[in-house]
């Protein structure tokens, strides 16, 4: 097997050069960051250079005043929010920070991760106000801005914000930042019934506890949920949380303000080194559904009850039982991490409908019509 030629750009100008002279030669191009989710999507094929963004490491601007902050792509995650954090802010985006050294910026908006902050804060494509991208003729292209209220070529931002790295590089990219709250306190409850569960998940969506994050737990027939609150009122909303906890039925009620722990669970959760981890997106009514097709696979769940995205960790042999499980949901489960044979066997990404599959194929000739960047990762090989 023929390694890769690695190249780890520092300037915008390099990177798009770079990616200019392997679409010209034919060659193909893997672009990576830190390497955390190296086992998301098609196992592909082996590309002729390995492109890094490890030399974009810049936090280019951090406008407190503003809300706002420029970063470029190889910027590890906990690094920025560390700089953030002195000024007693945040980038709200928490996905798991494992294995070391963690996810860049680069590659979390590309992959469109996060974590239990999702529930009140949205997406890597909803705080991203605008990007710098190298396409692979060479272009450095620019969309959007530094302001929240700049709108001029968001889409293209938002259009790379879970691309995979298949339309091209993220150089930079312009984010919006919340307030650091000191405080939190987290609301728990308990229920060995999966309807019980998910019943108490839709009071509380509705619930007006302007909540944190909104989770919930379930391993071996047993669920609990989670809702963290923050600011100087935390411990008065979480204790109102409990209070409609018990009136919902849920046992083993309590309100803590000790919380960290709870929720790196929770994020590390949607990790695993040994098993399949499927990621579903489903109706959030359909949450007890989704519980007893977990407990069918022997697996493991974490999720965001309001979104209807659950976590689930089960054996990469039980991909397919699973699915079949979920089927009647109408839902999406697509495979993160999984080693490569259950990646090849069973399409990571699930079932596309012809329609999105044909626009992604357009949307790949326009940015890349070379097929350079990221061979074979993506769904249908588009």
């Amino acid at each position: 097997m023929v390694t890769a030629t690695r190249h780890a750009p520092a300037t915008f100008e390099e990177a798009a050069a770079a990616l200019a002279a392997a679409s010209a030669e034919g060659q193909t191009v893997r672009i990576v960051g830190s390497g955390t989710k190296r086992n998301w999507g098609r196992p592909g094929i082996e590309a002729d250079l390995e492109l890094r963004t490890s030399g974009l490491d810049r936090i280019v601007e951090h406008n407190a005043g503003d809300l706002t902050a420029t970063l470029e792509a190889g910027v590890p995650l906990a690094l920025a929010q560390r700089t953030f954090a002195a000024a007693g802010q945040m980038l709200a985006l928490d996905p798991p920070l494992t294995p070391e050294p963690g996810p860049t910026i680069g590659g979390v908006v590309a992959t469109a991760d996060s974590g239990p902050l999702r529930h009140r804060y949205g997406t890597p494509r909803d705080l991203v106000v605008g990007a710098t991208v190298a396409l692979s003729d060479g272009t450095v292209a620019r969309a959007g801005g530094k302001v929240i209220k700049n709108v001029a070529g968001y889409d293209i931002a938002k259009l790379f914000a879970g691309s995979f790295g298949t339309l091209g590089l993220l150089l930079s990219v312009n984010v919006r930042l919340h307030p650091l709250h000191e405080t939190s306190a987290t609301a728990l409850g308990a229920a060995t019934d999966p309807d019980r569960i998910a019943g108490a998940s839709v009071a509380l969506s509705a619930f007006p506890g302007e909540f944190e994050a909104l989770d919930v737990a379930w391993r071996d027939g047993r669920g609990d949920l989670l809702a963290r609150c923050a600011g100087p009122q935390a411990a008065r909303r979480a204790q109102r949380t409990v209070k409609l906890m018990r009136d919902l039925g849920l046992q083993e009620v309590d309100v803590t303000d000790e919380d960290a722990q709870l929720w790196e669970r929770q994020r590390a959760g949607q990790r695993s080194t040994d098993q399949a981890v499927v990621r579903v997106a489903a109706a959030p009514g359909r949450l007890a559904e989704v519980l007893r097709a977990t407990d069918g696979c022997a697996g493991t769940l974490v999720g965001r009850v309001a979104l209807g995205s659950s976590y689930i960790s089960i054996e990469p042999a039980a991909i397919g039982e699973l699915r079949g499980a979920l089927s009647p949901l109408r839902g999406h489960a697509q495979v993160l991490d999984a080693p490569p044979a259950a990646r090849a066997d069973s399409d990571p990404w699930g079932d596309v409908s012809a329609p999105a599959l044909e626009v992604m194929r357009r949307v790949k000739e326009r940015f890349d019509p070379s097929a350079t960047c990221n061979p074979g990762l993506f769904v249908g090989d588009i």
